[in-house]
């Protein structure tokens, strides 16, 4: 167990650390060469001048005025001057949201922190203890006579006269999409290769055509690469070609558009047949949120695909004890000694000592911890999740049980377990409370210790940005040539909600379990949750580019998560107070978890339908008001292509691709009959206008 002094040692360390991760941010982030690394976002809006190509030679590089450098903190003051209004308009209600996290962490430990060091410190120490108008639909069942677009028309003209607009049909793109990306990959190779040649002429540059260019016989590279592009182009325009005219390349799903937001939310809100498993409606996420790769995955496979990622999440939560349990060694100096008596000499040294278990079991965890989020996110894209915002809850919800399981329970049980071993064995089943109780206050070092690498020095490291700053000036150097080359050079990153937000609930969760064990732990929490809260003020002011907007769907997994730490820190006080001689009042207090989960489930009945519904009337409400203030509005041409496979869009997209017949869905539709004969019965046609529909890449024409 870690004493105050090599408590001492490792907050020494992290604070070094956080201070010339700072110092070193202040100073880079004023050379005009980082400005692109910094304040990327401002560039992506066109807000900012790049002020590389301005003054004498020395000052396109480094800063030269001595007056910026007196104030290399102001960044702290200028990221909490925005309004909350502005910064929704500016980051997004997504990013706004994430903050009002930290906000709520520091409503909840500043008292808590006052009342414990106020009552608890002298008492132990005394030793007495979106809006939308979109659809999404999916599972429509297969018809012999009518393709997946006239069928999904004929259903929602029928279904739906007065409001249905169009629609667009999903296809199965995903191979399509391999071959753009290897394409860009070609072509970057092709730039690099060019541009080397440009700068030195005399030479023509080669590679070699094996694996990763370092096998395989040597050909001129600009050549081999021209080739390349040439040889995956055709590839790409007869996979595009076999996308437009083969039926099966159409998905059994939809994004369906609505004349208006009522009408959007009676579909997406309601059951559309009898059977309740085919023709299934539900919101559809923005379209920079869809994640097109799981739309063409079957509906009937995503109930085995979790419960696959179920089991493989067992297995991987169980055999992550292992590293898990080697962390904790670590804080054991005794364990050690006995594993490698040759160290013993070593170990004894008061500075190592310190060192050991005040700094190196926080550092051995978090990088234990970094492969984590890439593998759970592998897992939650295997279930078939079809946006990234519900890819990135589904994966946070899965961190944040394995930190819960792992990280804390496992912290605390794995370490007296290795300690007391014998005692677990042969002890009866009444007294294992009381020895988590006992160890729970035993392993409150290390997790101040953990705080302090991953809460202190790892929010310093955000900000400073080694990662992209080095990769942002090995492409300037190698690959930029235009202002398009650099603005793609740039990498602003977005807020990784599938592993801070986890990480931001186990300190919520530690917080409330040691608030009346070890108050020592609170500053620390505390330091935390003010310190992320301006950096990340920052980083979204000026650097992050959020890819999406959910609407803060995430806030009900938060408010769940922060309950639930709650009810385990009242739960384990129960459990400690046994140990204290205090049995009699444990009953009385049985009280506390019960009424807390029922303010929970009042809170998730009450207010978790504002997040996943749209209100009927605040959306005629909207449509009101829209049609007031622009009666001349164009719904049509403005959803236009909005939820176009990515591949048929930009670039590599060209003129002959096109898929779609603006004359055509400019005309008025009138309900499509069917080829079927007597299969439902079809209603008198509404005389109210209807749409026809967009239709990826065949348009139903009118059959009069």
């Amino acid at each position: 167990m870690a004493t105050i002094g090599d408590i001492g040692v490792s907050a020494g360390f992290n604070v070094l650390m956080a201070i010339a991760f700072l110092l070193a941010f202040a100073f880079l982030r004023l050379q005009p060469i980082n400005d692109r690394v910094y304040f990327p976002k401002w560039y992506l809006r066109g807000m900012r001048d790049n002020p590389i190509f301005s003054g004498a030679s020395v000052q396109k590089f480094v800063n030269l005025d001595g007056r910026s450098y007196l104030k290399f903190l102001n960044w702290m003051p200028a990221a909490l001057k925005m309004p909350q209004d502005e910064l929704i308009n500016h980051a997004g209600l997504d990013s706004v949201v994430y903050l009002r996290i930290y906000l709520t962490g520091l409503k909840i430990f500043v008292p808590i922190t006052i009342l414990a060091f106020a009552v608890l410190v002298p008492v132990n120490w005394t030793n007495d203890a979106l809006e939308s108008m979109k659809v999404l639909v999916r599972n429509i069942p297969p018809d012999p006579d009518e393709s997946i677009s006239e069928l999904v028309e004929h259903f929602f003209l029928v279904n739906h006269p007065d409001h249905y607009l169009r629609h667009q049909v999903v296809y199965n793109a995903n191979k399509l999409a391999d071959l753009v990306e290897k394409k860009k990959k070609m072509r970057n190779w092709f730039d690099f290769y060019r541009y080397k040649y440009e700068r030195n002429p005399s030479e023509r540059p080669t590679t070699k055509t094996g694996f990763l260019g370092c096998f395989g016989s040597k050909v001129d590279a600009i050549d081999y690469y021209k080739s390349e592009i040439e040889k995956i182009g055709k590839e790409e325009a007869e996979e595009r070609k076999k996308i437009m005219k083969d039926p099966n390349s159409v998905v059994p799903a939809a994004f369906v558009s609505f004349r208006s937001r009522w009408g959007a939310a009676v579909c997406a809100q309601t059951q559309q047949t009898r059977n309740p498993t085919v023709w299934l409606t539900e919101w559809a996420p923005e379209p920079r949120d869809v994640y097109w790769n799981n739309l063409s995955i079957p509906f009937v496979s995503l109930t085995a695909r979790r419960l696959i990622v179920a089991v493989a999440f067992f297995f991987l939560n169980f055999f992550y004890v292992i590293p898990i349990a080697m962390v904790q060694s670590l804080a054991n100096l005794e364990g050690i000694e006995k594993a490698l008596p040759f160290l013993k000499p070593l170990i004894e040294i008061p500075f190592i000592k310190s060192f050991i278990q005040g700094f190196l079991p926080g550092i051995a965890l978090k990088i234990f911890l970094i492969v984590l989020p890439t593998i759970l996110m592998f897992m939650s894209k295997f279930e078939g999740l079809i946006s990234q915002s519900s890819l990135e809850r589904r994966s946070a919800s899965k961190y944040y049980i394995f930190l819960f399981f792992n990280v804390f329970l496992g912290s605390v049980i794995t370490g007296s377990a290795l300690e007391q071993l014998k005692a677990y064995i042969h002890m009866s089943a009444n007294e294992i409370p009381r020895i988590i109780g006992v160890s729970i206050p035993m392993k409150a070092t290390f997790f101040i210790t953990y705080v302090m690498v991953d809460g202190w020095a790892g929010i310093a490291g955000e900000i400073l940005r080694i990662k992209a700053l080095v990769l942002f000036h090995l492409k300037n150097f190698f690959l930029v040539k235009t202002e398009k080359d650099r603005e793609e050079a740039m990498d602003p990153g977005s807020i990784c909600f599938d592993s801070s937000e986890p990480r931001i609930q186990l300190y919520f969760l530690l917080g409330l379990v040691y608030a009346a064990v070890t108050p020592f732990l609170l500053p620390f929490i505390l330091v935390f949750f003010g310190f992320a809260y301006v950096v990340y003020r920052h980083q979204i002011i000026n650097v992050y580019n959020q890819q999406y907007e959910s609407g803060a769907q995430f806030w009900p997994s938060v408010h769940g998560r922060i309950i639930t730490a709650l009810i385990v820190s009242q739960l384990l006080l129960l459990g400690l107070l046994s140990t204290k001689g205090f049995e009699e009042s444990t009953p009385v207090l049985l009280v506390l978890p019960v009424l807390t989960f029922w303010f929970y489930k009042y809170c998730k009945h009450r207010y978790e339908p504002a997040f996943v519904r749209n209100p009927l009337q605040e959306a005629m409400r909207k449509d009101t008001l829209e049609r007031a203030r622009e009666p001349t509005f164009d719904l049509k041409a403005y959803l236009s292509n909005t939820y176009l496979h990515p591949v048929f869009k930009g670039d590599d997209a060209d003129d002959k691709y096109s898929v779609v017949d603006d004359d055509a869905w400019m005309e008025e539709e009138v309900i499509v009959p069917t080829k079927r004969h007597s299969r439902r019965t079809t209603p008198a046609q509404s005389k109210q206008d209807v749409s026809e529909t967009l239709s990826l890449p065949e348009t139903v024409h009118e059959e009069r």
